[in-house]
């Protein structure tokens, strides 16, 4: 094992296993019990005799509307129904650090750094995408304003073409009326 490859798992894996519930990235029970190498029931029984260890914004149980929305949204074959008769236990990036204290495992802890590595990944990834994206705001901004400049100088443009056609106009215009001699 390498220090930075613990335990052989590869990002990718940790990464499908990571979901957006009540606006919080989590991993749920039973993907965090595989990762772990514990039946998710082993994992449960434990946070529930530390359940003081996870306060709300560090694990919550799905409501039974976020796991049918859920489950018709990732869970796509019987084989990935296993486990998955109740809600499961939804745990943050906090809660998964604290699983290792409640597990207590060489696995868990290996995985547990793994998995924050995957976390603080995701957040730096994050905050490039916020700047970059945040550039392309302004840039818009600016075009935008560009494109508005633009058709301002187009509209000067057909204004003054429409008065120089006007006085063209007057000025080609066969003259009427009361004329001197000579004229």
């Amino acid at each position: 094992m390498t220090k930075n490859n613990l335990p052989g798992i590869p990002d990718e894996i940790i990464l499908n296993k990571i979901y957006l519930v009540r606006e919080q990235k989590v991993m749920i029970d039973r993907d965090l019990a595989e990762l772990y190498g514990v039946e998710t029931k082993v994992l449960k029984q434990a946070v529930k005799r530390n359940i003081e260890r996870f306060p709300e914004d560090f694990m919550f149980e799905m409501t039974k509307e976020e796991f049918d929305i859920w489950r018709s949204q990732f869970v796509t074959s019987k084989s990935d129904m296993i486990g998955l008769r109740y809600a499961p236990f939804c745990f943050t990036e906090q809660g998964v650090t604290m699983l290792s204290c409640i597990l207590n495992s060489k696995r868990a802890i290996e995985v547990n750094i793994k998995i924050i590595r995957v976390f603080t990944k995701m957040r730096e990834m994050l905050q490039t995408h916020k700047d970059i994206l945040q550039k392309l705001d302004e840039i818009e901004r600016k075009d935008i304003e560009q494109d508005q400049k633009i058709m301002l100088i187009f509209e000067y443009l057909k204004q003054f073409e429409e008065a120089k056609h006007q006085q063209l106009e007057q000025a080609n215009r066969k003259r009427i009326g009361f004329k001197k001699q000579g004229e």
